[in-house]
């Protein structure tokens, strides 16, 4: 599967934008999706993962409370909604692809679980 990710932007303090990953192929259902960000000299790391079933959410201590994810399979498509964005959030955001055969499995946190990642999308915050 190929994906798609945009939505990135310049955003002040406390404003929000939502991210879009679209993938590409018809078996989009079987994967968990997963966002997630680098920040200029530090690691990538998760920010949030669901389940094929579209229920099953975990985010990252960080986010909790200000980003949802969200799937639309009829679409192909998850997005990560980000609200109170704060200077911290800025990075650049990837979305990434775990196939699976359970579709209650949560998404994982880890990197080398993914199979598939998208190009990454720009989210800068400005204080």
């Amino acid at each position: 599967v190929q994906l798609q990710a945009s939505g990135g932007g310049l955003v002040q303090a406390g404003g929000s934008l939502r991210l879009s990953c679209a993938a590409s192929g018809p078996t989009f259902s079987v994967y968990i999706m997963a966002w997630f960000r680098q920040a200029p000299g530090k690691e990538r790391e998760f920010v949030a993962g669901i389940a094929r079933n579209g229920y099953s959410t975990n985010y990252a201590d960080s986010v909790k409370g200000r980003f949802t994810i969200i799937r639309d399979n009829a679409k192909n498509t998850v997005y990560l909604q980000m609200n109170s964005l704060k200077p911290e959030d800025t990075a650049v955001y990837y979305c990434a692809a775990d196939h699976t055969y359970s579709i209650w499995r949560s998404a994982p946190t880890a990197q080398n679980e993914y199979d598939f990642w998208g190009q990454g999308t720009l989210v800068t915050v400005s204080s």
